[in-house]
């Protein structure tokens, strides 16, 4: 988007000990995405709408460094692929010294929001991945989200450029989804992943998959280039 996502979100101000901490939420669910802990594969399955706003959580969350993003997906229409636990999701910058053990109490202390609207800058967010991946082209290092699943959530611990890369993939994803054949008769497409970290010792990369799924009743869906609306109703004669 050339301006940018307005996001809704729903901020908290919890305070565990001597910290407090500002978590925002989106003040909708997204209903129609869900989330699968990796082991060592997990997914992240979702509509356009809901693959683009978490885009846009992730462009959010680049340039907020002192903000945890919390999205409850736990609770949104139960999906009818994949394996594993469903779980809720939370990034958290490095920096910010947050683990995910001390998560479930302040979770518990998100009661009363403070509505909030922000804007996302998808322009920026593009440079800062484009920056990313260069210098991992230039160095060949293979620095990645770091991830933990604890309390029915998976973190993302990351940093600027590594949220921003991130979300340029959903982004991708929530575009190219609707392209893809068979989606409008309720197939999946799986259009990238998240943190294809090799664990030490070998074996298969612990990864996320992205991927794109309409929502039933798929009369609803219309892809990519169709029209946009449906047919006006001819005008009432006087």
């Amino acid at each position: 988007m050339e301006h940018g996502m307005r996001l809704r979100l729903r901020e908290f101000r919890p305070r565990t000990g001597p910290h407090t901490y500002r978590v925002v939420q989106p003040r909708r669910p997204l209903r129609h995405t869900s989330l699968r802990a990796p082991d060592p594969i997990g997914l992240l399955l979702g509509d356009h709408d809901g693959l683009s706003k978490l885009a846009g959580l992730f462009s959010f969350a680049a340039c907020s460094r002192h903000t945890v993003v919390h999205v409850p997906l736990r609770d949104g229409v139960p999906p009818d692929q994949g394996v594993g636990e469903l779980v809720d999701l939370v990034l958290v910058h490095h920096s910010l010294g947050l683990r995910a053990g001390q998560w479930p109490e302040l979770r518990r202390r998100l009661r009363q929001g403070t509505p909030l609207t922000v804007r996302t800058d998808e322009a920026r967010t593009a440079r800062y991945a484009a920056a990313w991946r260069a210098r991992q082209e230039r160095t060949g290092s293979q620095d990645a989200l770091r991830h933990a699943t604890h309390a029915r959530t998976l973190f993302f611990f990351g940093d600027r450029d590594l949220f921003a890369d991130t979300a340029v993939r959903l982004a991708h994803a929530a575009g190219h989804g609707p392209l893809q054949k068979g989606v409008g008769e309720g197939h999946m497409a799986c259009l990238g992943s998240i943190l294809p970290v090799d664990p030490p010792g070998g074996g298969h990369p612990v990864e996320v998959m992205i991927c794109f799924k309409a929502y039933p009743p798929y009369a609803h869906f219309r892809p990519a280039g169709g029209p946009a609306t449906r047919p006006r109703r001819p005008a009432a004669v006087p």
